[in-house]
């Protein structure tokens, strides 16, 4: 139990968590690249003493591995999975009430609280003293990684109807001055709505930023809680303190325990534009427009200490987050989506492109060929599933073919879905529709497809686990790979204007071939790639490629492709083009010079020498 950052960073150094670096170290480029080598070589946690153009010290790869995690909120975890659990299956409390006796007064004792003092308000800064934490070559400039940004509806304001969100914070660079910084929030955000509210009120939009704490509380930010469940209840419960608070004069709600905390307003449908930023789907998202949020103070505690991470192509420190929230929501599933067993949204691929699922196939027994039924319902659940909604491909099997399947392992799951799906049969797709912010594999912000591949029933095919012998491909493609038991990887030319007929060759070129032309193929799902052998030596880099860099509706491809009545099949084998296209955002690329400088560091009798 944490009362502050401060506190959790002493307990981490104490039980070797955490090393601290003394060093003056440029939060352009330098210290984010740090912070990715300590990560990759599973490093701990690291205190930057002396950083560049700022008087705070800032600490990164808090949670930047699970043990890590754990052991921050290792006095609380159990209590909040089981406030979780009854908030999700309440028949479960009524069957055994002293099993559960605990939950209602963990969830009461974590009410947020109004604070006769709040640290945070020690002192006044400006946000160009802050760290400019500037982690990619191209980025717009520096950023907030980890805000807790807190805003209240306009027609329904107080401290338990806020919301309190993650959302990215720039800080300088473009248009932006110490009064005026860029405020970016995607779709599906609970602060676009106050936002809509306090437009529609011609009325100012109070937003707090708050920046450190106890590290609960920024883990609540990215918590995507059950209906009902105040973010700062669960920040309370999971820090096992109450969330405290304090309004300003103005009104404007300050976490007394944070470290910063930036005040101020969104007004009307002013915005500037924002970014580029290099990002978790490991490409920049690209510069748009979005609100601007005009800073009116700056508080900080005394001795504050400037949290932040890197993003980048995962695994990265915010993949953490994703597997704490697995440990803790995973009891809603079930009980929230009868008949689901289980899903997995696939970090390494992304996150939101690629979700797999585990469902149950229950309907019409009595049949001698399963088929998929009851998991395409589910599958529409799941859809319409907190930000599983915004999942671009769904892969659902039927749990009831191998019980023992795990959704969270890639190798064992794509090998039995693809001695299962009937390519005629059981891809489904919805066009036209609303996706991830950062995936610019669609049409355009926001908008692009979505694609449902289901399997149930017995195995329809012998998967290949060789390239055929005989296999001829037209002169415009090479060096096809085995990924998995039933993936090849084929290289194909750089994207063009013909893009779209280059795939269509292929799936012609193929149909004259009998190991792809029939639903028995050994190859069921074929990824046209830029290249093939780095597509093909990493299970990781075959799902990043593939789900990342295609859009369903343009990008899939069939040997002996039909349409009959809407639907969309083929005979063989199924292409995803999976080449970057023209209209992609670049992925990221360090920085040779910076790359050079921390091999400086790093090198016999440097600073950093040993740490990765």
């Amino acid at each position: 139990m944490y009362a502050s950052l401060a506190a959790a960073v002493a307990d981490l150094e104490a039980n070797g968590h955490l090393v601290r670096i003394k060093e003056e170290l440029d939060p352009n480029l330098v210290i984010p690249e740090i912070h990715r080598r300590v990560f990759q070589a599973g490093g701990p946690a690291l205190m930057f003493e002396r950083v560049k153009g700022s008087p705070f010290p800032a600490v990164s790869n808090l949670f930047g591995s699970l043990e890590r995690s754990r052991f921050l909120f290792r006095d609380t975890m159990a209590a909040v999975q089981q406030v979780i659990r009854a908030k999700a299956d309440p028949s479960a409390v009524l069957s055994n009430p002293f099993a559960w006796a605990r939950a209602p007064f963990t969830a009461l004792s974590s009410m947020p609280a109004k604070a006769w003092s709040a640290p945070c308000m020690a002192h006044q800064t400006t946000i160009d003293q802050l760290p400019m934490i500037k982690s990619w070559p191209n980025d717009g400039g520096g950023f907030v990684t980890l805000p807790q940004v807190y805003s209240e509806d306009p027609d329904n304001p107080g401290i338990m109807q806020s919301n309190l969100g993650m959302y990215r914070v720039q800080l300088n660079g473009n248009q932006y001055t110490p009064n005026r910084i860029g405020m970016h929030y995607q779709i599906h955000r609970g602060i676009g709505v106050h936002h809509t509210a306090a437009n529609r009120r011609s009325e100012p939009l109070k937003v707090s930023v708050f920046v450190g704490g106890p590290p609960a509380h920024t883990f609540a930010a990215v918590m995507p809680l059950p209906e009902g469940l105040s973010e700062l209840m669960f920040a309370g419960m999971l820090a096992g303190r109450r969330f405290r608070y304090q309004r300003t004069p103005e009104g404007h709600v300050v976490s007394a325990d944070a470290d910063f905390c930036i005040v101020g307003t969104i007004e009307g449908s002013e915005t500037l534009p924002e970014g580029p930023f290099g990002d978790h789907l490991g490409y920049y998202s690209l510069v748009h427009e979005f609100p601007v949020m005009k800073v009116e103070r700056v508080y900080h505690r005394k001795d504050a200490i400037w949290p932040f991470t890197v993003v980048h192509r995962p695994p990265a420190e915010d993949s953490m987050f994703g597997k704490i929230i697995g440990e803790l929501v995973s009891p809603m599933v079930p009980a929230t989506i009868p008949g689901v067993k289980g899903m997995h949204a696939v970090d390494v691929a992304g996150v939101h492109p690629l979700l797999c699922a585990l469902g149950s196939e229950r309907y019409v027994p009595w049949e001698q060929r399963r088929a998929p039924q009851e998991i395409l319902t589910q599958a529409n659940a799941i859809l319409g599933f907190s930000h599983a909604s915004l999942a671009k491909y769904l892969i659902i099997a039927a749990h009831e073919d191998e019980p023992d399947l795990d959704v969270h392992n890639a190798a064992q799951f794509f090998p039995h879905v693809m001695s299962r799906f009937d390519p005629r049969r059981d891809l489904h797709f919805i066009t036209r529709t609303t996706m991830d912010t950062l995936d610019y594999s669609g049409t355009g912000v926001n908008q692009g497809s979505k694609l449902v591949l289901a399997a149930a029933g017995p195995e329809i095919r012998k998967i290949g686990t060789q390239v055929p012998a005989n296999l001829n491909l037209p002169s415009a493609f090479t060096d096809a790979r085995v990924v998995l038991p039933g993936i090849l990887a084929i290289q194909g030319p750089t994207y063009g204007d013909d893009g779209e007929q280059v795939a269509e060759s292929l799936a012609l070129a193929l149909a004259d071939h009998p190991a792809f032309s029939t639903v028995e193929t050994p190859f069921p799902l074929i990824a046209l790639v830029d290249d093939s052998t780095f597509t093909s030596e990493h299970l990781n880099n075959f799902l990043w490629v593939t789900f990342t860099r295609s859009n369903p509706s343009h990008d899939i491809h069939g040997v002996k492709s039909s349409i009959q009545h809407k639907h969309w099949g083929c005979e063989g084998s199924v292409i995803i083009d999976a080449r970057i296209k023209p209209h992609h955002a670049p992925p990221l690329l360090e920085d040779p010079g910076t790359t050079k400088v921390v091999d400086d560091l790093a090198a016999p009798g440097g600073p950093l020498h040993g740490m990765f």
